[in-house]
């Protein structure tokens, strides 16, 4: 520090140097990650649409969860991936601390932004239930909560990892027992609560979590939360299972990958796309294909790599873009880097909620915050019990306040837009969601720059 004024490291440092010199890219170069920039977005999707989603449908098949359970386990674990990444080089490679821009950007992207784009990029409006957005949120503002505290003293020890650790297997329990725990709180709460027997009536209207290209033929019955679970007797989960797949059907009718689609723009976009269409053709088994259908987890597991392979390139050239243009590394970590590391569950999230699985997409949403919370507690925890034992992790706190104050703020607006709004994701919500994280975000650059409170900050060098 300099008169007041907090140093922190480029985020350039911690990525390979780029293929034009800084001279080049001012020349014109810029244009070139642009159009990688674009083309690792259209990457995703596909990842995303042909492999992960797929595979998710599956897992959730065979254990029986529910649109929201899946959302917040496997879905958010996957599309989360980058994150955990991340955090893993940030312990181990970059020795990098935790700043606030990382923390507070990325939670307030996923919980605002990805909210907006959910709503304002589905044509189809989608109900919520009151019981999975409160668990989620309740777990996120728990396990945020934990994090602060813990590096309150910029310290942290074993025995605080190993607490994050604790209240992600809670969270897992809770899940676990989600509908035996939900149908206890209907009947406890319903008489008080209009929004708890609100969302009983209507997720009875809940589509099913299948289908993410059969558009038509008809289904034998309709999901609900109350039908499905973890703990079904036999006679209920085959009807589910023979309900929501007729999957060897779908599986040996499924177009191929490399059928060209009949709308001009999808030929164009197809054309373009075809070198990463053949690569994860050639890479990953696809699951919807009766022949490859029993090796889902190994799809799951793949396309998560992938996914975050594709987000380290998006990211990096993104950091390249936004140092290029003069962009200040606060405004970078709290805009372009927040949604840059959150694109797959933007992707996964406004996938599934044009399909009318809301419940799926919010507690993907909420979901994927807590597993960050997680990605935390992973790397921290091997590095204090077992690589450097001698003493604790040392991080920066700076602006713990406002983090605080920020993350909390944006899990009560979350969840009380939501309750305004009739507990549905449609456009309103979307806008909503939308002025509120433009809000957030312009008072959080005002707080990094030092125009607001008194923590100005520049890059280190400079």
């Amino acid at each position: 520090s300099e008169n007041g004024t907090r140093c922190v490291l480029s985020s350039l440092s911690e990525f390979p140097e780029g293929f034009f010199t800084p001279q080049e890219r001012k020349d014109g170069g810029i244009v070139i990650y642009f159009i990688i920039i674009l083309y690792m977005f259209l990457a995703v999707s596909i990842v995303c649409d042909d492999y992960f989603l797929p595979s998710l449908e599956i897992i959730s098949e065979c254990l029986g969860l529910s649109q929201d359970v899946a959302g917040a386990t496997f879905m958010a674990a996957g599309s989360s991936a980058p994150e955990l990444v991340t955090a893993f080089l940030g312990a181990f490679v970059t020795k990098g601390d935790i700043g606030v821009s990382t923390i507070l950007g990325s939670a307030i992207y996923n919980l605002l932004g990805i909210s907006a784009a959910c709503g304002l990029f589905s044509s189809v409006v989608s109900r919520l239930s009151c019981w999975p957005l409160f668990r989620d949120c309740l777990a996120y503002t728990i396990s945020a909560a934990a994090v602060l505290a813990m590096i309150s003293d910029n310290r942290i020890y074993w025995y605080e990892s190993a607490s994050l650790l604790l209240i992600y297997g809670c969270y897992v329990l809770v899940l676990c027992f989600d509908i035996k725990i939900n149908q206890y709180l209907m009947k406890k709460f319903s008489p008080c609560c209009t929004c708890l027997t609100k969302a009983g009536e209507e997720n009875a209207e809940q589509q099913p979590l299948v289908g993410w290209r059969e558009e038509s033929g008809p289904l034998i019955r309709q999901q609900s939360r109350t039908d499905s679970g973890i703990f079904q007797d036999e006679l209920d989960y085959s009807q589910l299972s023979t309900s929501l797949h007729g999957l060897e059907e779908i599986s040996e009718d499924h177009p191929n990958v490399f059928t060209m689609p009949e709308a001009d723009m999808k030929r164009i976009l197809w054309v373009l796309s075809l070198p990463i269409i053949t690569l994860l053709y050639l890479t990953i088994p696809d699951c919807r294909r009766q022949f490859w259908r029993n090796w889902f987890m190994v799809t799951f597991l793949i396309s998560a790599a992938w996914i975050s392979a594709i987000t380290y390139v998006l990211v990096w050239m993104v950091t390249i873009a936004g140092e290029t243009l003069g962009i200040p590394e606060s405004v970078m970590g709290l805009t372009l880097l927040a949604a840059g590391t959150s694109v797959p569950d933007t992707v996964a999230s406004v996938l599934v909620a044009r399909k009318g699985n809301g419940d799926m997409a919010m507690s993907n949403i909420v979901g994927s915050n807590v597993f960050d919370m997680l990605c935390l507690g992973i790397p921290w925890f091997i590095k204090t019990a077992f690589i450097n034992t001698s003493g604790p992790i040392e991080v920066n706190s700076n602006g713990l306040t406002y983090t605080a104050i920020s993350l909390i703020c944006s899990v009560v607006f979350i969840f009380l837009a939501v309750h305004l709004n009739g507990w549905k994701i449609d456009k309103r919500l979307g806008t909503i969601c939308l002025g509120l994280y433009l809000v957030f975000t312009v008072l959080s650059i005002l707080y990094e720059l030092g125009i607001i409170g008194n923590n100005p900050t520049r890059v280190c060098g400079n």
